[in-house]
């Protein structure tokens, strides 16, 4: 296992201006923040934010919701204080809440319905030198084929080196190992939706949420619409690794230490960012991503596809029967639950 230092809350280097940890004060477990959520935090436009994020691996209810008994069955000597303290105190109430660990959520000063909120993705710190990938009944990609135990089955995932490269590892059974690199990103950013009752954390919508786009890595930006006063942006779900979905229900889960540059971008400029593009937009150095969001497969690739092409209409000035060719000529879709992603080179 990595001899990585435990980032325990408050501990190590801290390098935003605004410092967010994790608590049963600061976050909501199962539940997103609406409109009508009090801040935990408020800050200027352009400020930058270090959030300690926390996973709900180890600490949920059917893994005994006691996270140094959960991870002490694999020799793990240190387990974060705020894992113990939100399986301890957190309520995790209502009707069939999510499992996600919810921080926020951040009042961004200036904000306002039909901005967007533009988030720079500065640092992704693993906090701990390990994670767990599991796989529960009546979920992931084959519901009642996997997992083919009885109970719901986690698995222990340990991080080290290989060849210089920092990589998450399995046991494989007889002695075997299966190794892959990390490529840590958050699974949720979003703001506020304008909604009177909370949002189980599950289904992402226009507001972002549970997008598990694994692409939002370090150096790139997420644009969110600004849906109620202040933006809110609450962020969750960290992963040290994923592939193109969670066809098992879940990545590689671990706890992160964010860095994020959180600026408001006027609506009058929407255009001229995002294009005609509805949702969350992701901008890497080579591509642009616009999204389709909704629980209806079929109609997030729709959704995908829209974005996609009132991106390049907009934010390129393309004509629609020539952005719809360059679609089908450029696009590549990845889909996991209900997001769908849609790639489209500016090249």
């Amino acid at each position: 296992m990595s001899h990585r230092p435990v980032l325990h809350p408050g501990t190590g280097p801290i390098p935003g201006e605004h410092y967010l940890p994790t608590s049963p004060d600061t976050a909501q477990w199962g539940w997103l923040p609406t409109s009508a959520s009090d801040p935990v935090l408020e800050v200027s436009s352009g400020a930058s934010v270090t959030v300690d994020t926390l996973s709900h691996e180890g600490i949920l209810p059917d893994q005994g919701q006691d996270p140094e008994r959960f991870f002490g069955q694999y020799e793990v000597q240190e387990v974060l204080q705020d894992a113990v303290d939100v399986a301890a105190r957190a309520e995790r109430t209502g009707e069939a809440p999510g499992p996600h660990v919810v921080t926020g959520p951040i009042r961004v000063e200036g904000a306002k319905p039909g901005d967007l909120l533009r988030v720079d993705i500065e640092e992704l710190t693993p906090r701990v030198p390990y994670g767990v990938i599991s796989n529960r009944h009546g979920l992931g990609a084959l519901p009642g084929e996997y997992p083919q135990a009885e109970g719901n089955v986690s698995l222990f995932s340990w991080t080290g080196d290989h060849e210089g490269v920092e990589h998450g590892f399995l046991d494989a059974g007889e002695g075997r190992t299966v190794r892959f690199p990390l490529a840590p990103f958050m699974g949720m950013m979003g703001t506020a939706p304008a909604a009177a009752e909370p949002l189980r954390t599950q289904p992402p919508g226009e507001f972002g949420g549970n997008m598990d786009i694994k692409h939002a890595v370090v150096g790139t930006t997420v644009y969110l619409p600004v849906l109620t006063e202040g933006a809110l942006f609450f962020t969750g779900d960290p992963h040290f690794a994923q592939g193109n979905g969670e066809v098992a229900l879940t990545a590689l889960e671990a706890s992160l230490r964010a860095t994020m540059r959180l600026s408001v971008i006027p609506g009058e400029r929407r255009g001229e960012t995002v294009g005609g593009a509805v949702g969350p937009v992701i901008e890497t150095p080579t591509h642009w991503i616009p999204s389709g969001m909704d629980e209806d497969l079929n109609l997030a690739m729709q959704n995908a596809t829209r974005s996609a092409i009132e991106f390049l209409h907009q934010r390129l000035g393309s004509r629609r029967r020539w952005r719809w060719r360059t679609c089908r000529r450029v696009r590549t879709s990845r889909s996991a639950r209900w997001w769908t992603e849609s790639r489209a080179s500016t090249a």
